[in-house]
């Protein structure tokens, strides 16, 4: 089936399926990811600005408050995204289809703060999505990531667009602090 098949049947179903206590699933994953997203951050020692609306193409700005060669607290914004789709995962990355109106926002050259797009893959059940017992927290739940600057298109884009995110772009604390870094150390101008 191809791929923007099961993203229409993803909804679909996900629109369709409420969980326990008649939340829909596609709220929960979205909370989900930005949960997950809050503990690698604050683990990795940064803090996360929350967005009233994600009218601008991304839901969070992830923010350090380390002073670094160029800048003192570099930040990014943070577009999320959430799916239980193994088929997404290839050899070397993920891909992940989006629609043009959001591509383009998220793309935008005339960005003052980067930005950048994580999917998070998490089990199918949602009794799978956590376990916690005595040795801790534990999820299966993985993110990738790419910035918005790396998937920008020179050619138009057609009403639905799929990017890669590499799968050696896992959202870890230490690559969170190796893009504030990146960010950081820019010279004047560039990011």
């Amino acid at each position: 089936m191809p791929a923007e098949d099961l993203e229409d049947l993803d909804e679909a179903m996900n629109d369709a399926d409420l969980a326990e206590g008649q939340v829909p699933i596609t709220a929960l994953q979205e909370h989900f990811s930005v949960s997950f997203t809050r503990m690698i951050a604050y683990a990795a020692g940064c803090s996360i600005k929350p967005h009233e609306t994600d009218y601008e193409g991304v839901d969070i700005t992830v923010v350090s408050s380390t002073e670094y060669r160029g800048y003192y607290g570099p930040q990014f914004e943070l577009q999320l995204k959430c799916t239980y789709q193994e088929s997404l995962l290839k050899e070397d990355h993920m891909a992940w289809q989006m629609k043009k109106k959001p591509f383009e926002k998220l793309t935008r050259e005339k960005r003052y703060i980067p930005a950048y797009l994580g999917v998070l893959l998490i089990p199918r059940e949602q009794t799978s999505w956590l376990r916690t017992d005595e040795d801790g927290l534990f999820t299966r739940s993985r993110m990738f990531w790419e910035s918005a600057d790396n998937l920008r298109q020179t050619e138009p884009v057609a009403d639905r667009h799929t990017v890669h995110l590499p799968r050696r772009n896992l959202f870890t604390g230490d690559q969170l602090l190796k893009i504030m870094k990146r960010i950081g150390d820019a010279e004047e101008g560039s990011r």
